[in-house]
């Protein structure tokens, strides 16, 4: 099976990416997916299930971008309630997120790698065919499995739209 290629959504510092598997919408069934958590257990969307969720996709903590994103996604976190479940996506090794996080002061967010198959950013359409890394994203999922929101922000370096996302999980709950 040929993977889904879509060129040009995204950049970085303006030079073309593609973006290989399919589009996720809004208002479909989001796709299950595994990745690993922080103890290397595989997690899966399921575990989720009855919590609206936001799913952060970032290429790397270990960046700027990705460091501002998922300190802001925390804080927000920690004002939305125990029905609410921030998921931070990216590439980096589960050893290096829990580094990251303690380092950082993350206790709201939900750090899970994608980096032994990439189900998630191949389910999802995010994975960086150059870079083997995920895009920058953010979706929100409902209580009952469904797409809400979807931002594929199209510059790699440049945050999401925040105020967005906060009111469509809002919306959700």
């Amino acid at each position: 099976m040929t993977m889904q290629e879509r060129k040009g959504v995204i950049t970085m510092k303006g030079n073309p990416l593609t973006l290989t598997g399919a589009e996720v919408s809004v208002g479909q069934k989001a796709p299950e997916f595994t990745v690993v958590g922080n103890d290397l257990s595989p997690v899966s969307l399921s575990a989720y299930t009855g919590k609206v969720v936001v799913i952060s996709s970032v290429p790397s903590l270990d960046t700027g971008v990705c460091d501002v994103m998922t300190r802001r996604f925390n804080e927000e976190a920690g004002k939305l309630g125990d029905e609410v479940a921030v998921l931070t996506i990216s590439m980096d090794l589960p050893f290096a997120q829990v580094r990251w996080c303690g380092a950082a002061g993350v206790e709201n967010v939900t750090t899970l790698s994608d980096y032994q198959t990439a189900d998630f950013g191949s389910k999802y359409g995010l994975l960086i065919k150059e870079l083997r890394l995920l895009a920058r994203a953010v979706l929100v999922v409902d209580k009952s499995g469904v797409v809400r929101y979807a931002q594929v922000v199209p510059e790699l370096t440049t945050e999401p739209d925040y105020a967005a996302a906060i009111n469509a999980v809002k919306n959700a709950m």
